[in-house]
């Protein structure tokens, strides 16, 4: 059973199509989407629907609530507040009600079994949509941040940062940003899990794709960071 992990596409969808051919060729049987699909993305709504044709389980991520309610006070630094709201605005400008209803009824976890292995999955932890859990963090916060509840595997997203880590015999993975990665390498990411009867591989997947393009796109756009954005991408770094 093969099965990918996708995450944190923030509107490339230039990236989500390297990503699902990349899926298609090696013969994945199954994609879960872990959350941030549209915000801060210069093609939010066909992102969007990239996403829905898949009819995979899809949850949400802290971008996915900020396209429905809004950046809230304290949830990022202050002076960026105004701009993350104006690009809020932008992305739902993009967007039909039909789309933020979906983005709304999506779950916060999943919880997979496949034969004798187990998988709970989440965007940044199990308890939140927003905390920080980072790829030198110790055994111990991880352990207590993400593996709370009993499973082989845990994999989550948010930091735009892959990496697999093996923590008393389980799995803790990340499985980085389609769209925005900001580990210095300026590909998009995913994660691939093999399970066998009596094996399981994980590997964290890098593709190509037309960065150069989207960075265009962003810098011909009216949308209000397009600098910042063009930027990010550019350096694969925030």
């Amino acid at each position: 059973m093969k099965l990918a992990f996708i995450s944190d596409i923030h509107g490339n969808a230039a990236a989500l199509d390297a990503v699902l051919h990349d899926i298609k060729l090696r013969n994945v049987d199954q994609v879960y989407v872990l959350g941030d699909l549209c915000y801060r993305g210069i093609e939010p709504k066909r992102a969007l629907e990239l996403v829905r044709a898949l009819n995979c389980e899809v949850i949400k991520g802290n971008a996915d609530e900020w396209v429905i309610r809004g950046v809230g006070e304290g949830e990022v630094p202050n002076q960026a507040l105004e701009m993350m709201n104006r690009e809020r605005d932008w992305i739902v400008s993009q967007l039909d009600e039909e789309c933020i209803e979906y983005l709304k009824e999506r779950p916060t976890e999943l919880n997979l079994t496949f034969g004798d292995v187990t998988i709970h999955a989440f965007h940044a932890t199990p308890n939140s949509l927003f905390e920080v859990v980072q790829t030198d963090d110790s055994d111990e916060v991880l352990t207590e941040k993400l593996m709370a509840k009993q499973a082989d595997l845990y994999i989550y997203a948010h930091i735009h940062k892959p990496y697999v880590r093996c923590i008393n015999g389980k799995y803790v993975i990340n499985c980085g940003s389609v769209g925005l990665p900001f580990d210095g390498l300026k590909k998009a990411s995913y994660t691939l899990i093999d399970i066998e009867a009596e094996s399981i591989q994980v590997s964290n997947v890098r593709v190509d794709y037309d960065v150069e393009s989207v960075i265009r796109q962003f810098k011909e756009s009216d949308y209000p960071n397009h600098e910042l954005l063009a930027n990010i991408l550019d350096n694969a770094k925030l």
